[in-house]
């Protein structure tokens, strides 16, 4: 089937795709507590015939589709969390639910999921081998990937590969990333508690100050990445909190630091962890003040298969022409597909969603993020033209 034609059935379903995108906006819903959204999934999926597993990883929703002859089986991901923001949207799809928002674009991903499968069921017939789509809960930060493996997704049959896709509203609508490597950051987070003595303010030779320690600390191990690591190595140490003392004439016995850390490579990784707690550490016993330091990975870097990656890259040139196609894209961002990606060969790529002409300009995780929907069946086709490319799918017709 010509690329066209995949782009026309995407089309010919963008009222489908949209309808349940503003349905999934209207009512979002946290990691872990993806209840209304799973049933809507499940309910939906056993409508188009696929078999139906509730409850993967405590709210996902796997559906399977077998083809009618023998072939690959492929694993496709779509995201379904939503995030603690209070929405400053005031479109007619605005959040309903409170202080919770879907402001990173997982609701466009369960629409592009379900259209596919959608779409897949219709030509059951023409497929090969086995499609599994699992609506994944608790992306962001909250160990959903690895809960639906430990659950089994990857199992009965395990996938020969998987794909994931984000839209992307960094980039405008026309635009696609992906490249052969690493795609996306590690992402670790870390704590330093500063223990020193309290005592007065305008005493304070009597006290052992935890803030002016805390911020030498802060200071130095900004060095970590200009000095310690290659400058052609990519790495980020950021703090996000600090917290220490109530009023301002008194020196606490605390000071509480957060951060993260982001690498794409997983020894520059330990570099920057082991001099972390070193610089930590020496600075803390140079002030007198002891320092508790902890450690927790959120998700390792998403790093591309090669071939998977190229043979994509090739499929999307071919199927958008006149589309911006960066194949050395690469953020700081992280994601939990990852874990997929470690035991199943695979591809994560962005598809660019901002508009500046309808002002739909706000980054992923802004009260205000929106995204133009005509993204939609740019992803769906994109997705169905790798389906094809695999051997999964062999349409004969499109005709209505």
């Amino acid at each position: 089937m010509t690329e066209n034609k995949l782009f026309q059935l995407a089309n010919e379903n963008f009222n489908y795709s949209v309808s349940f995108r503003r349905d999934f906006h209207q009512h979002p819903e946290l990691g872990f507590q993806e209840i209304r959204t799973s049933e809507i999934i499940a309910k939906e999926l056993i409508n188009l015939n696929f078999e139906v597993k509730k409850n993967i990883g405590k709210t996902g929703v796997l559906g399977v589709l077998k083809g009618t002859s023998d072939g690959p089986t492929l694993l496709l991901r779509f995201d379904m969390d939503a995030l603690p923001i209070h929405e400053e949207n005031t479109s007619n799809f605005a959040s309903k639910n409170e202080g919770i928002m879907h402001a990173c674009g997982h609701d466009g991903h369960m629409a592009i999921g379900l259209t596919i499968a959608k779409i897949l069921s219709t030509f059951q017939d023409q497929l090969n081998g086995t499609i599994k789509i699992i609506f994944q809960p608790a992306e962001e930060g909250l160990g959903g990937a690895l809960a639906t493996i430990e659950d089994g997704v990857l199992e009965n049959p395990r996938p020969d590969y998987c794909l994931g896709l984000h839209i992307w509203n960094e980039k405008p609508l026309g635009w696609i990333g992906v490249n052969s490597g690493s795609m996306m950051a590690s992402a670790d987070t870390f704590e330093i508690i500063v223990n020193g003595k309290g005592g007065h303010g305008g005493l304070p030779h009597q006290a052992t100050d935890p803030i002016v320690c805390a911020a030498q600390i802060i200071s130095t191990i900004q060095t970590i990445v200009s000095r310690n690591i290659s400058p052609l190595d990519n790495a980020v140490v950021s703090f996000g909190s600090i917290k220490g003392g109530s009023t301002f004439n008194v020196i606490p016995d605390s000071v509480y630091l957060t951060g993260t850390i982001r690498t794409f490579d997983p020894q520059i990784r330990f570099e920057i962890i082991k001099h972390l707690e070193k610089i930590s550490k020496s600075v803390g016993d140079g002030m007198g003040c002891k320092i508790e330091f902890s450690l927790d990975e959120v998700t390792p870097a998403v790093i591309n298969n090669s071939k998977i990656a190229t043979d994509l890259q090739h499929v999307i040139q071919k199927l958008f022409p006149s589309f911006s196609v960066d194949l050395n894209f690469k953020t700081m961002g992280s994601e939990d597909f990852s874990y997929f990606l470690n035991k199943v060969p695979g591809c994560f790529y962005f598809v660019g969603s901002a508009n500046p002409d309808k002002n739909l300009i706000y980054g992923h995780h802004h009260p205000r993020f929106d995204f133009d929907e005509g993204v939609l069946p740019i992803a769906v086709a994109s997705l169905l033209c790798v389906i094809e490319e695999f051997g999964c799918l062999a349409i004969q017709s499109v005709d209505s």
